[in-house]
């Protein structure tokens, strides 16, 4: 764990951070994502050009699926989205110094995008100017009936205009999960977020949420489980 955090504040002591600033700073980029753990773990469902498809609409089947991955004590969300139409992969990381969420993706053509936005009314609202057209493309996603449900809507508006067209929609609903749940069920070990799946250390069992929670503890178990009892004190 030393080593760790003395090889970070190394290879960012040009900021002229100190460990301490840093560690506070990579405290505040999980605290923000995890905001967002409801996106954790897999969904399916299908996608069409709008929300709502009419029964002339097109429409795919797809599946979303959202992690954790962490390097040193740095950490971000992986999606990734089987059968999209509209991005392949991305990566979701929290900017502290602008406040921003950052979502970079590529699409299935291998084009690279990238937005920026934050949370508004339980939504994530993410976007960019299109270089080419100067048209403003927004990403928004929320989750619904008590998290078992995923709204993913992509809209692009025009400039200088007021309205926003649909170019992409998905709902998609949790897999393994039941509309009637109402237990909030175990929780993880690393993030926090509700616990899928089982891990053991010192005779003792913990939860994960997801595979990138799944590594991180398997390469520092005990830093997870000090800060997860520590956590557990204070309630």
């Amino acid at each position: 764990m030393k080593m760790r955090i003395l090889a970070l504040a190394l290879s960012l002591g040009m900021l002229g951070l100190s460990s301490t600033e840093l560690l506070a700073s990579a405290a505040k980029n999980k605290a923000a994502l995890q905001e967002l753990q409801g996106f954790v773990g897999n969904w399916k469902g299908s996608g069409s050009t709008k929300l709502v498809p009419g029964p002339r609409d097109k429409f795919w089947e797809e599946k979303i699926s959202w992690g954790w991955k962490f390097k040193g004590e740095d950490c971000w969300m992986t999606v990734t989205f089987a059968g999209g139409k509209f991005l392949e992969k991305a990566e979701l990381r929290y900017l502290a110094d602008k406040k921003k969420y950052q979502l970079t993706g590529t699409t299935p053509e291998g084009k690279k995008l990238s937005f920026e936005g934050s949370l508004e009314d339980d939504k994530l609202v993410l976007e960019r100017i299109d270089p080419a057209t100067k048209d403003i493309q927004r990403i928004r996603i929320n989750t619904a009936a008590e998290g078992i449900r995923l709204i993913y809507v992509v809209e692009r508006k025009s400039k200088g205009s007021s309205l926003w067209r649909s170019e992409f929609a998905s709902q998609q609903t949790k897999e393994g999960e039941s509309l009637a749940r109402t237990e909030k069920g175990p929780e993880c070990v690393v993030s926090g977020g509700r616990g899928t799946s089982t891990v053991s250390y010192m005779g003792e069992t913990f939860y994960i949420c997801c595979s990138g929670c799944a590594d991180a503890f398997r390469e520092n178990p005990k830093k997870y489980v000090d800060e997860f009892k520590a956590k557990k004190k204070k309630k």
